[in-house]
């Protein structure tokens, strides 16, 4: 190490230094031990990144194995997107969309969008956001049948271990208890229903599981006292579970039934996450709404929408009144043109049908990985959205001991060896991994991000078996 470099290494510390002091005083973090934040500072503190790659103030590299927040698509440092963004800016960075307000790229991207949503899923009302995403979508829901006349048509139901966002409303409906109770929420009209029983969504009554599904919740509260279904295509937060096939569709035909909308949060699976542009895609379902947000923007900028079809929107555009719903930055101008050239970057670059690929080579080393594992199984994948668990006797179904801490551990193992992935053991004998790298990865470095977890993994067998 040259002198140089000695001295720069030295005033890196001293700036981490700082902003750790800085950071414990002054700033609440999301989604973190607030206790622990407080006595240690940040984990990392990022100060670089170029493609699937972060780097810290140390000059130490990760590969981002989970995009972030399952959002940063086409990888970090990408300049198109931020000249994209300065180009808008520089000619009109806000306007607002309320009071009937337009500009170009809000509209071009609403035109953008419904081009590639499937059946007539033709409308947009832009929001910042996935949990706005799925308020909004509540509220319209809602108001919708108000218009219809069905006062009482409000409860929404959704699936156990879904999750839909943080906002008051959007984490009640989150199927995940801590979030739940962290809403401070009682609303009787937001109900969790359990999950992927596709014979009892079909009407199979003597199903041992038929109590609690969504069908037996419809048939309790009665179809004139139910608004709407949420569901994602593919849960994510709740430990990357993949429905059955039949499930989605079981579902549409149920709210069908009944008259109850459907509503599909694409937040994670849109905009390419799953090898098709929608999750729903795999399934060919229309939803009545579609929440979007994460990926389409690839988080370069805070974005989202709520996607309606043609009746939904016709009904709202016949109500000579205020609507009374709007966030300052719905249709945020140079959001909308980040939006607009991360969905020419995904077209012209061919990198859905790339991640499709991907996503079956991803499928193979998680398949040896559960061959060479015993501990391993359950391993799921769907494009570049996978996981799986962590038992101590998968064939007996015994988890590993809580105090073991097996899928945080194997996540730490990860990061000490350069690699950023997600553990979920929000419930009793839960130990999930989450891998999601970005669009972008090359063969050589998703064999990279394979060879990691397979260290990591053996780290933690030799923990285990001590």
């Amino acid at each position: 190490m040259n002198q140089n470099q000695t001295i720069m290494n030295g005033k890196n510390e001293l700036l981490a230094s700082e902003l750790s002091a800085l950071d414990r005083r002054h700033l609440l973090h999301p989604s973190t031990n607030p206790k622990l934040q407080a006595q240690t500072g940040p984990k990392l503190i990022f100060t670089g990144g170029e493609g699937i790659y972060l780097h810290d103030m140390s000059g130490k590299k990760y590969i981002d194995g989970v995009s972030m927040l399952w959002n940063v698509n086409l990888g970090h440092g990408n300049k198109e997107m931020a000249e994209a963004a300065y180009n808008q800016m520089v000619n009109v960075a806000y306007a607002s969309a309320f009071y009937g307000y337009a500009n170009e790229p809000t509209v071009r991207l609403a035109e953008k969008i419904a081009s590639l949503t499937p059946g007539d899923l033709n409308t947009v009302f832009f929001t910042s956001g996935g949990s706005e995403s799925n308020d909004t979508a509540f509220k319209l829901s809602r108001f919708y049948w108000q218009l219809q006349g069905y006062t009482e048509k409000r409860t929404i139901i959704s699936l156990k271990r879904g999750y839909h966002g943080v906002t008051v409303s959007a984490q009640r409906a989150t199927g995940i208890e801590v979030y739940r109770e962290f809403s401070g929420s009682t609303d009787p009209d937001i109900v969790n229903a359990k999950a992927h029983l596709t014979e009892c969504e079909l009407g199979d009554r003597n199903h041992p599981e038929y109590e609690g599904c969504i069908r037996s919740i419809i048939e309790k509260l009665g179809k004139d006292k139910v608004a709407a279904v949420i569901v994602e295509p593919i849960q994510g937060a709740g430990g990357v579970h993949i429905p059955p096939d039949g499930y989605l569709q079981a579902v549409r035909k149920l709210c069908d039934e009944f008259d109850i909308h459907l509503i599909a949060d694409e937040v994670i699976c849109g905009f390419g996450r799953t090898g098709k542009m929608f999750g729903v895609d795999h399934w060919d379902v229309v939803p009545d709404f579609m929440s979007i947000a994460k990926g389409i923007t690839s988080g370069y900028i805070q974005l989202g929408g709520v996607v309606m079809r043609e009746k939904i929107r016709d009904a709202f555009t016949s109500y000579d009144g205020m609507l009374a719903h709007g966030f300052t930055y719905s249709g945020h101008p140079t959001a909308c043109a980040v939006g607009l050239k991360n969905i020419e970057i995904l077209e012209r670059d061919g990198l859905i049908e790339k991640v499709r690929i991907l996503g079956e080579r991803l499928e193979k080393g998680l398949l040896y990985l559960e061959d060479k594992y015993e501990f391993v199984s359950g391993s799921r994948v769907k494009g570049l959205l996978a996981g799986f668990d962590l038992m101590k006797d998968p064939d007996k179904n015994i988890p590993f001991d809580e105090s073991v801490k097996a899928s945080v551990s194997v996540v730490d193992e990860a990061y000490q060896r350069g690699l950023l992935i997600r553990p979920f053991d929000f419930e009793q004998g839960m130990n999930i991994i989450a891998i999601a790298p970005p669009f972008i990865t090359s063969d050589n470095e998703l064999e990279r991000i394979i060879h990691i977890v397979d260290d990591s993994l053996a780290a933690f067998s030799k923990k285990v078996t001590k």
